[in-house]
């Protein structure tokens, strides 16, 4: 374990803040319903696995999320 002295001399790092407009909460919404409904159709055996990837592809492209980043 490594511990580090925090001393006066040394500045406190400031994280910038993303704040997000009612355009992007919209679109990160919309893209969570689309990958629900997509999400059950393959639950459903409607569509097979290739299919879902390729659908997610385009609603990522379609909805531009900035939380797909960190989704599988």
């Amino acid at each position: 374990m490594q511990v580090t002295k925090i001393t006066d001399d040394q500045p406190i790092p400031v994280v910038a803040i993303k704040r997000f407009t009612k355009e992007e909460i919209q679109r990160e919404y919309d893209y969570f319903l689309a990958q629900k409904i997509l999400e059950s159709l393959l639950a459903e055996g409607l569509i097979t696995g290739g299919e879902f990837d390729q659908i997610t592809v385009l609603n990522r492209r379609t909805f531009s999320p900035h939380l797909a980043e960190i989704m599988p």
